[in-house]
């Protein structure tokens, strides 16, 4: 009989097939910690790897884990290949450009500090945003006093460049 006419279960199809993780259309900028951190992740996802590899061939949740893990692999390396550091050192320390860790006050006076990352670094709780998220985007180029425009989802919010800095090695 043809597999063409035999019927898998949907737990089947589900199990096999995992979404591969998207690749943004713009460039992979990463400072050199970002760089360190896909290294890192590279290897670690090697280690989880290595270790599923021997389980049983009969564990399902184990080879679900392992297609999760390789998956992860495919876009991590291809991450790091497209990776372009660039050292926050050699940005100009009175204008917003990649690297930057930028305080902003809002409408309302109060103040926000957020740094300007790469996609894969970014942690919007931990202060890190991408520097092709809306907000970066609006205050690139940018000098201590300047207010840009933030256009948000929300509705457009202006915020005033507060202060400047490039952290150190």
């Amino acid at each position: 009989m043809s597999r063409a006419f035999v019927k898998e279960s949907d737990e089947d199809l589900a199990a096999g097939e995992l979404p591969e993780r998207p690749l943004s259309a713009h460039a992979n900028y990463v400072t050199p910690h970002g760089l360190e951190q896909l290294q890192a992740r590279v290897r670690e996802l090697q280690e989880q790897h290595e270790r599923l590899a021997g389980q049983s061939s009969d564990d399902s949740i184990a080879k679900q884990k392992l297609r999760e893990i390789e998956r992860d692999q495919r876009y991590v390396n291809a991450q790091l290949e497209r990776a372009m550091v660039v050292d926050p050192a050699g940005q100009p320390r009175d204008e917003v450009r990649f690297g930057a860790a930028v305080k902003i006050a809002d409408e309302e006076g109060k103040e926000h500090r957020f740094g300007i990352v790469g996609d894969d670094e970014a942690d919007v709780a931990g202060g890190k945003i991408s520097w092709a998220s809306p907000l970066a985007k609006a205050m690139i180029g940018a000098r201590v006093g300047d207010t840009v425009v933030w256009r948000r989802p929300a509705g457009d919010a202006e915020v005033q460049i507060v202060e400047i800095a490039y952290p150190k090695p």
